[in-house]
């Protein structure tokens, strides 16, 4: 039955609102304007009423507080109206496709939810007996093997954290193998000037030098710049593949053999493998270390700090080197080696305190049941599919910074379609946000001018993808008409105007401060 639409107009644009019309509260529509929680008033107040402390605070000693706590007192359904405003502020996976390239911020399936929330996982405690965890170290164990399998590698290390932990845990096993062999000059890594920034910031971190190679007009690393650089002081080379580009780089077997002639390793960044997880397998390409973003390729919630997990998977000749702990089983049940037996193999020992992120293995794991070994081919077509739908659909309107031939997970665009214009790609991706979508990867990678990096992933239907690029399309018309004011002042409609960028990065308030009495309060450099 069709809504009652007497009396009312029913489509966004019909209304008796124009274009320049405000608010007297600041609201739109709905949606409440919400200052600081700091602003928010009721100092002196609390939410809560609590009885008086049965005993003085003379034990505490100078713990005691001398000073107001600093916080308003909010009622609970005053906290709860806060956080859920601010909620409505933010974009989201579950209002609109999520274009930012290379972080493949895709449908979470809520099955996966469920599984990671279900008791003995979601209040799994650390430092429980083992004897009351084998459920827990069995998935453990599980998710090893079918990462061990999609990788085609012999071992792996499931604590690291996130991405860039798991590029530190491969570079350090590189290193312990390195030392092992009595090869500890080898104080250089090789990374493509493509690479994630990550890469060479790990790199530095772990107290290498690095070196940048060459990339070749179609967006692969150049092999006769490798080969140049390659020599007796090279620990690794480490190679994003799919790259960054949003290609294949189609000499990787190539790469890695000249690389292992010449006695370094190969670490290929794991970022974009949800292009070819399924289809094609990083031991068979000659991959010593791999880390893969479990909360990337295996749809964990992903963005706002965390959670995430950077599982390493090994070759056999880096695999005596992986950091416990690591998780065996007898006749008995499941067990943790918590160290290495052999003390000259674990050079930089453990990672981190316990064994990883539980939640990210349970969603992962549950990601990988339910989809199966066909389920998760298609995945990486899928997303492929989807990308370069994008890219011909926008070929005719922008630049695509590669155009022959197709891309894999993601599309990459330049800015020369907006040349001869004032209008920039940060102009463009700020108007995006008045259509509805979040801006697309911008400025990167830095081989690429204006760049704008898109990635759909595998999650989304033609329907959603048809309507980004219309928008896309739009936004593009709009350009070349010198619709200037349409890109200079945006976002026009999102809760808060285009940031000063500069003046945030430059001088940043990251503290709230009550302005003194009497004194008009000052604008925040981030408005």
């Amino acid at each position: 039955m069709a809504m009652s639409n007497v009396g009312r107009p029913t489509t966004p644009n019909a209304g008796a609102a124009s274009a320049g019309f405000t608010s007297l509260t600041g609201g739109r529509g709905l949606l409440q304007d919400e200052p600081l929680i700091f602003e928010e008033g009721g100092w002196q107040t609390t939410g809560v009423d609590l009885p008086a402390a049965e005993h003085d605070a003379s034990d505490l000693g100078d713990l005691v507080r001398a000073a107001p706590i600093g916080l308003p007192g909010l009622t609970e359904p005053e906290a709860m109206r806060h956080y859920v405003r601010l909620s409505q502020k933010n974009h989201a996976i579950d209002l609109a496709l999520y274009p930012l390239g290379s972080c493949t911020m895709k449908h979470n399936p809520r099955l996966n939810e469920k599984m990671a929330r279900l008791a003995g996982f979601a209040d799994l405690h650390p430092m429980a007996p083992v004897s009351t965890t084998q459920g827990a170290l069995a998935l453990m164990d599980r998710l090893a093997h079918w990462l061990k399998t999609l990788t085609g590698m012999p071992a792996v290390a499931l604590t690291p954290k996130a991405g860039a932990h798991g590029e530190l845990c491969g570079l350090l096993t590189i290193k312990a193998a390195h030392d092992a062999a009595g090869q500890g000059h080898r104080r250089t890594v090789l990374v493509p000037t493509s690479a994630h920034g990550t890469n060479p910031a790990t790199a530095a971190f772990v107290g290498y030098s690095v070196t940048e190679i060459a990339q070749t007009a179609d967006g692969r690393v150049d092999l006769a710049d490798l080969s140049a650089k390659l020599g007796p002081d090279i620990a690794a080379i480490m190679v994003t593949n799919p790259n960054t580009c949003g290609l294949f780089e189609r000499d990787v077997i190539e790469i890695a053999r000249i690389t292992h002639a010449h006695g370094a390793y190969f670490y290929c960044d794991g970022a974009n493998f949800n292009a070819i997880v399924g289809r094609v397998r990083p031991g068979d390409l000659g991959v010593d270390a791999m880390h893969i973003n479990l909360h990337k390729t295996f749809s964990t919630p992903h963005g706002g700090g965390g959670p995430g997990a950077g599982p390493v998977v090994l070759s056999a000749a880096l695999a005596p080197f992986a950091p416990a702990p690591w998780v065996v089983s007898d006749a008995e049940g499941f067990h943790l080696v918590e160290e290495a037996k052999d003390e000259a193999a674990q050079a930089f020992g453990r990672m981190c305190a316990f064994q990883g992120q539980m939640g990210m293995f349970v969603r992962a794991y549950a990601y990988m049941a339910s989809h199966g070994a066909d389920g998760l081919r298609q995945v990486a077509e899928d997303a492929v599919l989807n990308a370069n739908y994008i890219k011909a659909r926008l070929a005719a309107a922008m630049t695509p910074a590669f155009p022959d031939g197709p891309c894999m997970h993601e599309a990459l665009f330049d800015d020369t379609w907006l040349e001869g214009s004032d209008i920039t790609t940060l102009d463009l991706a700020k108007a995006l946000i008045d259509e509805g979508f979040h801006p697309m990867t911008m400025y990167f990678p830095l081989v690429v001018h204006g760049a704008m990096l898109i990635e759909p992933t595998e999650t989304e239907p033609k329907r959603e993808l048809d309507r980004f690029c219309d928008a896309m399309l739009a936004l593009a018309a709009a350009a070349k008409a010198g619709e200037s004011q349409r890109f200079k002042g945006a976002p026009h409609l999102a809760p808060l105007r285009r940031l000063d960028e500069t003046l945030a990065a430059r001088k940043p308030r990251l503290t709230w401060r009550p302005e003194p009495t009497g004194v008009a309060p000052a604008p925040l450099a981030a408005e």
